[in-house]
């Protein structure tokens, strides 16, 4: 009986996630590390938010306040870097590894000089910027948002190394390596967090030291590894200075539009955080904590929508675009089915989880009602808004899902947000409502666009 299982179980897996150039091995070896990844950075989510809470309820505010700009910002960079994750990827999947080496090259020097000056702008305007976002917060959250905002920025170059390297890596299969990178950076991070906060008690300020340290350490690692230990990619440091423009203009044509998605995404989702900020300190709170507690719901699909790029981008890369159909559907699928089991683990759990914030008794009614109104709406329509775009974007597809993303965010999302969470009174629960809906919509286009040819059409190399 048990061989009739394993032996059932190795022809599904087969079927759905093996095909002429990658096989189910290959493609849960390109998983399970960034699964690790991903729930290691969750994990240390969780934890950094719940150690900030011993600082009380105005330190969780600031920091969450300013969280939602420094997401914000760093995806601007971070979507630079998905560029050269698809063109490495596609490079990889053609066999030419001298220009593997290129799109490495030209990705980690323009995420670096974007990073760079992203944040020496915001140093330059935090004071105009935090009274234009958050002016209506208490002077207390005011000044700790401030502490954070400046060391975030001081931070943004070293996690754009970071990002772009390990970006590369996932492109060519290594994902074990940049799992490691990761896991170096945010380990230390959250060392650093319980000596600052919990044992010295610095509050912000030490977070804010944890995360410099933590990020220039992971950048040192990175940049070592790249020019002295990689076998694959063999990138030398005087490569960042000799960038082919072609090779530039292949990245920034996926990482330009996922940029503009990702600032006018983000900016929606930052100003619906305006919003709530004029609830109060409680609605503040009760929308972090049910941000956080919701990626950890995210863990597996977010790591395969991460995993589905280096996979179709290798695809499209030989110019197999049935297998690359046939792996999208899969992932859409094993997407949904992992929503709805991590929903059926974890909602029973969500008392002893909520206790790990500490938070007020006033506000836990609110987020059980919040967290289980996502749960159950992201299992049909999470995997087709998010994994389903990564694959349109890894096969070249990245204007149509950028203009998509942003016209829907800002249409349902933040105007529906408006009129559900201020105009009608419903609060976090409405602004959390808008957003389910706006998933619905634009995972529906996204469908339509995956049935026709056109998301395949594009040569990017």
């Amino acid at each position: 009986m048990q061989l009739r299982a394993s032996l059932q179980k190795k022809r599904l897996l087969e079927k759905y996630l093996s095909g002429e150039g990658m096989d189910y091995r290959q493609i849960i070896a390109l998983f399970i590390p960034i699964l690790i990844d991903q729930a290691f950075i969750i994990g240390l989510n969780l934890v950094n938010t719940a150690m900030i809470s011993s600082s009380g309820m105005a330190a969780v505010s600031a920091v969450n306040m300013v969280d939602s700009l420094n997401i914000f910002l760093i995806n601007v960079f971070v979507a630079v870097a998905t560029g050269g994750t698809v063109v490495v990827a596609q490079y990889k999947g053609s066999g030419n590894d001298r220009m593997v080496s290129q799109a490495t090259a030209a990705s980690v020097a323009s995420v670096s000089l974007i990073a760079l000056g992203i944040g020496l702008l915001l140093m330059g305007f935090h004071t105009p910027i935090l009274n234009l976002l958050f002016g209506t917060a208490s002077p207390e959250v005011l000044d700790n948002a401030r502490i954070y905002l400046i060391g975030s920025s001081i931070s943004y170059l070293g996690i754009a190394v970071v990002q772009a390297v390990c970006g590369a890596l996932r492109g060519v299969g290594k994902t074990r390596a940049s799992l490691m990178l990761s896991l170096i950076m945010n380990l230390l991070y959250v060392i650093l967090n319980v000596v600052f906060i919990n044992l010295l008690h610095m509050g912000v300020l030490g977070m804010t030291l944890a995360i410099n340290i933590a990020r220039y350490a992971g950048m040192v690692c990175a940049l070592v590894y790249l020019f002295k230990v990689d076998t694959a990619l063999r990138v030398r440091f005087r490569d960042l200075f000799r960038i082919p423009l072609t090779m530039l203009r292949r990245i920034m044509f996926i990482g330009v539009p996922f940029a503009a998605e990702q600032m006018f995404f983000n900016g929606g989702k930052l100003l619906t955080q305006v919003f709530i900020v004029s609830l109060g300190t409680y609605a503040i709170a009760t929308n972090a904590i049910a941000g956080s507690l919701a990626l950890v719901f995210q863990i597996p699909a977010s790591a395969l929508s991460l995993t589905i790029v280096t996979v179709v981008g290798q695809c499209i890369g030989r110019g197999n675009v049935s297998e690359a159909r046939k792996f999208i559907k899969s992932f859409l699928w094993i997407g949904s089915g992992s929503l709805a089991l991590i929903a059926l683990i974890l909602m029973p759990l969500f008392h002893p989880l909520v206790s790990i914030f500490s938070p007020p008794s006033e506000i836990i009614d609110d987020l059980f009602v919040v967290l289980l109104v996502n749960s159950i709406a992201q299992v049909p329509l999470w995997a087709v808004s998010f994994i389903l775009p990564s694959a349109l974007r890894a096969a070249g597809d990245s204007r149509f899902t950028s203009i998509t993303s942003m016209l829907t965010m800002w249409l349902f999302r933040v105007i529906f947000g408006y009129i559900l969470g201020i105009v009608l009174g419903y609060g976090v629960m409405g602004v959390w409502l808008a957003m389910n809906c706006e998933w619905a919509v634009r995972g529906g286009i996204f469908l339509w666009r995956f049935r026709g040819e056109k998301w395949f059409a594009h040569k990017l190399i």
